[in-house]
């Protein structure tokens, strides 16, 4: 009886050390746990990834003691967080618009932005390893620029959409300008004040483009 009750045992417990290599997820569609077979925790959920096309970015906050941190890492962080506005903002264009102009304006913004975003984290990461997030919404330009209701602008459609698009983008880039001219004088990376002589050039023409379109959209 013994050897009988030892071999039940035995079984059952290795039964539950199968099961026990499984480690769980969960179903986004159904929220019930899914068995995985590799014996590693499940992988932390990256919230960076997430799409927050329809985000309020008015809301943002400035990162604690951001006014405190080194210059340069103030404007990675700052002008990384102000593009990735510039490039939540330009995604819906193509689904909500027939201007052929405009949508290929757009695809020109997320391309270079996005772009831009790359190497400045790539600084970042080089000159500012594991340091805190110094976004500071009071550097010049950022606080207004960054007032976009994406909801109202993802719920237009056409000429509608055309003319709040513009009407948003137009005082964003002004604010990425305003940024990148302090840059200029308080940059110590001669690649940071590359960079803002490039978002200035650039940005500017593209805001003489888009009052031109404003004008015309007004019509």
């Amino acid at each position: 009886m013994k050897k009988i009750t030892l071999g039940l045992a035995l079984l059952a417990l290795t039964n539950a050390a199968c099961q026990s290599n499984a480690t769980t997820s969960t179903n986004k569609s159904t929220n019930q746990v899914v068995i995985n077979s590799n014996g590693n925790p499940p992988a932390a959920i990256n919230h960076n990834s997430m799409n927050h096309d329809a985000m309020n970015h008015s809301d943002m906050q400035s990162s604690p003691n951001a006014a405190n941190a080194p210059y340069d890492l103030q404007f990675l962080d700052t002008m990384i967080a102000h593009h990735t506005g510039a490039v939540d903002m330009a995604k819906p264009v193509t689904a909500q618009t027939q201007n052929k102009e405009l949508i290929a304006f757009a695809e020109k913004i997320i391309a270079d932005q996005t772009r831009e975003i790359a190497q400045m984290k790539e600084w970042r990461e080089k000159w500012f390893a594991a340091k805190p997030a110094a976004m500071n919404m009071e550097m010049p330009g950022m606080r207004e620029s960054m007032k976009m209701d994406m909801a109202k602008l993802g719920a237009a459609n056409g000429e509608d959409f055309d003319r709040m698009f513009v009407g948003m983008m137009i005082p964003h880039h002004a604010g990425a300008v305003d940024m990148a001219k302090e840059a200029l004088t308080k940059a110590e990376h001669p690649e940071i004040k590359k960079l803002s002589e490039q978002i200035i050039e650039s940005q500017q023409e593209e805001i003489r483009q888009m009052q031109n379109w404003k004008v015309k959209l007004a019509k």
